[in-house]
């Protein structure tokens, strides 16, 4: 009994302890299954600890979060930023993982294969390669993992940051990489900044904390910061996946949020809060007409018509039919946003806000 003990006890002190942090709105749809394949992980629970900033749901998301042992914090600005902000501040464990309440662990040893990169201690992130992509998920859901991003407008960007399987990458960023067996460890420089930090990033805590300032925390600026301060950041590519239950197959969920996307995006912009740039991401990462690319592509369909087959030769799916309707819904969505926020500067409103 005295040396299986020992052996538990040993093997927790080889692990660091980590911070879960969320922001929550009307998220009881998701959440739920979010927070049982957390606490199905094979990672000591006595080294988690669960901090969710909610911006008054009127639906079952807190109590959720309390029967998972979840620590809840007031969002009077109910953003998500805002409440990642809030979370962060509260948190007190050696690393901090940002989980968004749609976003589900696919296998019991995932938090163990994440930490291993922080045993170089220049790692100040450590993110999953791809977002998982699973059959009996929904059409969107499928399609976003098959490209590797949320937002089709970074596939010409080139600045996304999960596996595509059109291009073959992971980003068309210019980086150093090396293969460290269960993970890519990479050098970024001013030269290319992906969209990294979000959808189950893990940070070490004291590097995001003092990132962490002002009442909103932007986690694609984090590594944009830091290499703006410092010429270079390390980050890890870990081979694993991470499930990303977006908009599921509900093509107005997706209009939604990349409305959401735009307005605030302008809003925070205008106020001089936002340190990516998305409108030079382009040429960052090298395709400097990406934005160019995006809108002759999506007005003449063909081009866009020629990555759905090539996009369904490399991985069978009718989900790529929704290439060109994403298209189309982001570039009429961004443009209307812009021509709006030239006229009225405010954020999304999350009154009616649902997952």
């Amino acid at each position: 009994m005295e040396t299986s003990d020992h052996r538990t006890h040993d093997r927790h002190e080889r692990l660091p302890t980590i911070s879960v942090c969320m922001a929550t709105l009307n998220a009881a749809t998701v959440v739920e299954e979010c927070l049982r394949r957390l606490r199905s992980q094979d990672y000591p629970p006595s080294l988690l600890e669960l901090i969710v900033a909610d911006g008054g749901s009127t639906d079952a998301t807190v109590a959720i979060v309390e029967r998972h042992g979840g620590r809840v914090l007031p969002n009077p600005l109910k953003t998500g930023e805002a409440g990642k902000a809030e979370a962060v501040r509260a948190a007190s464990n050696d690393l901090i993982l940002m989980l968004d309440s749609d976003n589900w662990l696919p296998s019991a040893d995932w938090l163990r294969s994440m930490v291993k990169p922080f045993a170089d201690p220049r790692i100040a992130l450590a993110e999953p390669i791809e977002y998982t992509w699973r059959p009996e998920a929904g059409s969107i859901e499928r399609y976003c993992a098959l490209i590797g991003m949320n937002d089709p407008l970074c596939l010409f960007l080139g600045n996304y940051d999960r596996w595509c399987t059109l291009t073959g990458k992971w980003t068309d960023v210019p980086h150093d990489e090396e293969d460290r067996g269960t993970y890519l460890q990479i050098r970024l420089t001013p030269a290319g900044i992906p969209t990294v930090g979000a959808n189950g990033a893990l940070f070490r805590r004291p590097f995001l904390q003092r990132a962490n300032r002002g009442d909103h925390l932007f986690d694609v600026d984090v590594i944009a910061d830091a290499v703006a301060t410092s010429g270079e950041a390390w980050i890890a590519k870990v081979k694993v996946g991470i499930i990303h239950t977006y908009c599921e197959g509900d093509w107005r969920k997706f209009y939604r949020k990349q409305r959401r996307r735009i307005q605030d995006y302008l809003f925070h912009k205008q106020a001089n809060s936002r340190k990516f740039d998305w409108e030079s991401a382009g040429i960052r990462s090298g395709s400097r007409f990406g934005l160019v690319r995006f809108i002759a592509s999506t007005v003449l369909v063909v081009p866009l018509l020629v990555q759905t087959i090539r996009g369904l030769l490399r991985k069978p799916d009718t989900a790529w039919l929704f290439h060109v309707p994403a298209c189309w819904i982001t570039l009429v969505t961004y443009a209307w946003g812009v021509i709006e926020g030239r006229f009225v500067r405010k954020e999304a409103n999350r009154t009616t806000w649902k997952q």
